[in-house]
């Protein structure tokens, strides 16, 4: 990289001004969106999509609620203009749903555009051509006139081609190329000079679209751009404006969201950002930021991992794990403080009045995209006390007192720390069978029987036992049934334990009523050890929570 990259790059300069409105407004409804996965995304693929793959692709489209589609560049290949005849010709497009297909401004594609579009019950015709200062000068030698001329006698052909075809409800659609760094004011005149050809109105609709076909400028800027545009433009009431930002500077989701605000009504961009280079803008981010505002975005994604899957298999490429909304960790914490507050988040919503959305770290809720909490919280080394705990709550019901959870989570880091990778959710819960609940054969004390009697307040307690394949009997007295078996124990061995902690519960309505005991046991010496049990019967749970703590006293000798 050089020293003074002032010598070699120009910062992008736009002209003051302060009489823009758009920082006070907010998004209130949706935007039109125009998905360009099957035009523009196509052509940034190394192997561009077959048929069977753009067909599945624009089903998929259908299914998340898009209306229009830009669907081929009908004079670029065989295969997109047979594509547009078959979509027609099998009536593959609903009613209520406008294709798009884009054109140069060439005669002979203009004509060739439209001859795959005989038929078609509704159609949107997009032309371009370039207008910016460094095509004009470095790729075309042609001056301002000659750009305007080119347009306006394509507009005049496209005007006379639709009128050919009346059966067909035709919208004419018109890109400056590259709106972003054209001069405003030749911009305008541009687009003045098309309109004024096709004299937009409620039966001859127009989109004047404004791409971002490589990012200049900060988005604020470009929020500039759109808002002048808007605000200069004569025949602002009678056209849709549409924005077609790319993510040359990785603002374009930031640069399509203040465009709205600046006054643009429609979006082109493709699902998950595919495109040339950067990409086009992601419609998914967009529609999901707006939702986890609280507005409706008009798009279905409810099942965001099939569209994935779709997507990949068509596009031949992969999606980021850390992509917003659909990669695979996007919803995933690592962190132990992360962790925790998401698990704390979950343990508020059980008990808030209200039904707003507030858990720590997650914008939105996953089961909304039609995902699972199973990958909300994975652990690995950076992972504390409630990762594990969260893991054991939501698929086996089992929640840790908080004092387990760290004492858990300690036999948990040693582990990560010594092998260096992630636990799996089943390794997870064997290890902690293994801990509290299994013990080994050779200490296992085993409950095959209890008794009890109350007296007077008093317990008297007969329990049978199994240890090391030897049956034997104990027997207590306490002012309850774990009192006693402790009282039994410590008169049988010697190491006069008493009970820190105790707390069950049942491990829910998908559990077969199960419930679970843990108990903290210490010693003289102030040795702890957890013990666990599962068992129908609550009391059984407990008293063999017990046994699994006090067995685990003799690892300690």
């Amino acid at each position: 990289m050089l020293n003074h990259p002032q010598n070699k790059y120009r910062p992008f300069e736009f002209r003051a001004f302060p009489e823009r409105t758009w920082p006070n407004k907010k998004i209130t409804q949706a935007p039109i969106w125009c998905s360009t996965d099957l035009r523009d995304g196509n052509q940034a693929l190394a192997n561009p999509m077959d048929h069977d793959r753009k067909l599945k692709f624009f089903q998929l489209l259908l299914k998340c609620g898009f209306k229009q589609i830009e669907v081929a560049f009908p004079a670029a290949s065989d295969t997109d203009f047979n594509f547009v005849r078959y979509l027609i010709e099998y009536h593959q497009i609903p009613e209520d749903v406008s294709i798009q297909v884009m054109t140069q401004a060439r005669e002979d594609l203009i004509e060739q555009t439209f001859q795959s579009l005989i038929g078609v019950k509704q159609a949107i015709v997009h032309v371009y051509n370039a207008t910016a200062e460094v095509f004009r000068r470095v790729v075309f030698q042609k001056s301002k006139q000659e750009v305007i001329d080119l347009a306006v006698a394509s507009t005049k052909q496209i005007k006379a081609l639709c009128e050919q075809y009346p059966e067909t409800k035709w919208t004419y659609q018109y890109s400056p190329e590259t709106f972003c760094f054209t001069e405003i004011e030749f911009v305008l005149e541009i687009c003045e000079a098309v309109a004024d050809i096709w004299q937009p109105d409620q039966d001859h609709p127009m989109i004047i679209n404004l791409p971002t076909t490589v990012e200049v400028s900060t988005p604020n800027i470009f929020a500039d751009q759109i808002e002048y545009f808007c605000q200069n433009f004569s025949k602002r009431a009678q056209v849709c404006i549409s924005v077609h930002p790319h993510n040359d500077r990785g603002t374009g989701v930031a640069t399509a969201e203040l465009a709205l605000l600046a006054g643009a009504d429609r979006i082109e961009g493709c699902l998950f950002g595919n495109g040339e280079r950067t990409g086009n803008v992601d419609l998914v981010n967009i529609a999901l930021n707006m939702y986890s505002q609280g507005l409706a975005p008009q798009l279905d994604f409810s099942n965001i991992q099939k569209i994935a899957d779709i997507v990949k298999m068509c596009n031949e490429l992969p999606i980021h794990p850390r992509h917003p909304y659909v990669g695979e960790l996007v919803f995933t914490a690592f962190s132990g403080s992360h962790q925790d507050a998401i698990k704390k988040g979950f343990q508020a919503r059980e008990t808030q009045e209200h039904t707003f959305w507030e858990v720590p770290y997650l914008p939105i809720d996953p089961v909304d995209l039609g995902c699972n909490y199973e990958a909300v919280i994975r652990v690995n080394s950076q992972s504390g006390k409630s990762g594990a705990a969260w893991i054991l709550q939501q698929n086996h019901g089992v929640d840790l007192p908080r004092n387990l959870q760290k004492d858990f989570s300690q036999v948990i880091q040693k582990i990560t720390d010594r092998e260096n990778r992630e636990l799996s959710h089943a390794e997870i819960w064997k290890i902690f069978l293994k801990k509290y609940v299994v013990m080994p054969v050779k200490k296992e004390i085993k409950l095959t029987n209890y008794q009890s009697n109350k007296h007077n307040d008093v317990y008297d307690m007969k329990i049978s036992l199994e240890l090391k394949n030897e049956s034997f009997s104990l027997i207590g007295t306490g002012n309850g049934l774990l009192s006693a078996t402790v009282d039994a124990l410590n008169k049988r061995w010697s190491y006069n334990i008493t009970i820190a902690e105790y707390i069950e519960h049942t491990l829910g309505e998908h559990s077969g009523s199960r419930s679970i005991g843990y108990i903290r046991c210490i010693d003289q010496n102030s040795a702890s050890f957890w013990g666990v049990a599962i068992d129908t019967d609550i009391a059984t749970a407990s008293i063999q929570a017990l046994l699994n703590a006090f067995s685990q006293f003799y690892h300690a000798d």
